[in-house]
């Protein structure tokens, strides 16, 4: 099972430190850009069960009609708890309550570069017999969690999110239940404008990147807000992009 850990796009609420420069709604489009980017990797994994676990209203947010249709054939839970280590630990139960026997590879809506490539290699190691997996970030938190038990996502619940010490307290805690844990790549999370423009650079081509550009080279966007570029996700293999109105 693939879960992903996403909050609706609405404007004000979500990725708040894009604003300055971009604006709520800029911020919210650039959210949107990396669920939906995030999803079409996802769907394009052959033989898993995708899951999104889902804080907020869709229909609330921007680009809401393209994210629920790259939903078709997918389960959507509503996130439980106040803070994020609560909402996490929730979402693999909940996950693994509607999957039972399923082992459960988490990621977020942080990091639209990443590749069907990274997903297979971390869901391999989990069916080849590593009973965990942790993808670090490189502002010290964490892109990726998997584990054959989703059970002991309940060790979350004693880690503080969002610090630069999260992944190694993550990896402190599984260690704790004596969990082997095998390392994914490292990989950068978008939390701020920074982040932002470093990653849409990385994969220059997907929508993502345009609704960055659309906040930071305005006059040589491609696509302005609401309108962004649809390639092909398996590598995101280099290619024009063809616009597509969202």
């Amino acid at each position: 099972m693939l879960l992903v850990v996403a909050k609706a796009p609405v404007p004000g609420r979500v990725k708040t430190r894009l604003s300055p420069p971009a604006s709520p709604e800029q911020a919210a489009w650039i959210a949107a850009a990396a669920l939906l980017d995030t999803i079409e990797v996802v769907s394009a994994l052959p033989d898993v069960v995708p899951v999104l676990a889902l804080e907020g209203e869709l229909s609330d947010g921007v680009g809401s009609g393209p994210i629920v249709g790259a939903l078709d054939g997918w389960t959507v839970l509503a996130q439980r708890g106040r803070e994020l280590s609560e909402r996490l630990a929730a979402a693999h139960a909940d996950a693994a309550d509607r999957y039972p026997g399923s082992a459960v590879l988490q990621i977020g809506m942080d990091t639209p570069q990443v590749t069907v490539a990274m997903l297979t290699e971390a869901l391999d190691r989990l069916s080849g017999g590593v009973p965990a997996v942790l993808g670090p970030a490189h502002d010290g938190g964490w892109w990726a969690l998997g584990l054959c038990d989703p059970e002991h996502a309940e060790v979350l619940r004693g880690v503080a999110m969002s610090r630069p010490d999260t992944a190694d307290r993550t990896l402190a805690a599984l260690h704790g239940r004596e969990l082997p844990v095998g390392i994914l790549p490292s990989l950068s999370d978008v939390d701020t404008m920074t982040d932002a423009v470093a990653v849409a650079a990385a994969v220059p081509d997907g929508r993502f990147a345009a609704a960055v550009r659309a906040v930071t080279a305005p006059e040589v966007s491609a696509a302005p807000v609401g309108a962004v570029p649809t390639v092909p996700v398996a590598d995101r293999p280099a290619a024009a992009p063809r616009l597509a109105a969202w």
